[in-house]
């Protein structure tokens, strides 16, 4: 009886072993974005923020940074994917504050980052998110960095915007 016991706990166990032994990864997941493999450290990266200071990656108080990220201009399309990625920030009810959108590329008007707030817009002189920028021009694509500044996921353009809330919702909760 007592090796029935043992078998039941042990087998799982050692199937997860052999499993992670032979770099096993499913075909599907549940995530829309896809997944930085390994994930890739952004803290030395330097954004300064159009108020003149600059993006602290480490938050304190555990928001998550979703990258915004457009492609050479940012027209009405880009403009029209921006407000979506707002809207759906604020479907997140009372977690909304643990996530926090900053809007990384060409410079758009004032008053429609003042109408946006708390929308952050800065500038990243290094180029370090230019490989996760969108591929068209009036396009946008997203970046999920975690609050220890980790580049966790991305959203290449024409994203979901569904998947993208879900994935959100699933961190953030």
């Amino acid at each position: 009886m007592m090796i029935g016991v043992m078998a039941v706990f042990l087998l799982p166990v050692l199937a997860a072993l052999l499993l992670s032994q032979s770099n096993w990864r499913p075909h599907k997941t549940r995530n829309s974005g896809t997944l930085v493999e390994p994930p890739r450290s952004v803290i030395a990266t330097i954004v300064t923020l159009a108020d003149g200071g600059k993006l602290d990656w480490h938050d304190p108080q555990m928001r998550w940074t979703l990258l915004a990220l457009p492609g050479a201009q940012c027209g009405d399309e880009c403009r029209t994917r921006l407000d979506e990625a707002l809207r759906m920030r604020l479907t997140l009810g009372r977690n909304a504050t643990r996530l926090r959108v900053v809007y990384l590329g060409p410079a758009l008007p004032q008053d429609f980052i003042v109408a946006r707030a708390p929308l952050q817009a800065g500038s990243d002189a290094a180029g370090a998110f230019s490989a996760e920028r969108a591929h068209g021009n009036d396009a946008l694509a997203l970046a999920l960095v975690d609050p220890n500044g980790w580049l966790m996921l991305r959203y290449p353009d024409g994203y979901s915007a569904q998947g993208l809330r879900n994935d959100i919702q699933q961190i953030i909760y």
